[in-house]
């Protein structure tokens, strides 16, 4: 895997799966980050634009099943995992 460093772009997945741009601000190791994106809600505007979405202690997507996590650019997303039943 290639190093990432604050300012990076990534890809941050969210729990359902939907990917979103963001920009990296903290680097804990290269598989836990913190990163920031602009809001995917149009309501949530104020009076400096859209607000912005803070995400903290991130795993790369190795170390998760299909959502939560964080990717390179270019990188395939994880399949969603139906949840089976007992």
């Amino acid at each position: 895997m290639k190093e990432v460093h604050v300012g990076d772009h990534v890809i941050w997945v969210d729990p359902v799966a939907k990917p979103n741009n963001a920009l990296v601000t903290a680097v804990w190791s290269q598989n836990c980050i913190n990163v920031v994106m602009v809001n995917d809600d149009p309501k949530m505007d104020d009076s400096y634009g859209r607000q912005i979405r803070r995400e903290t202690s991130q795993s790369y997507k190795d170390g998760m099943p299909h959502g939560n996590y964080w990717m390179f650019p270019g990188e395939v997303q994880n399949p969603i995992v139906q949840a089976q039943e007992k």
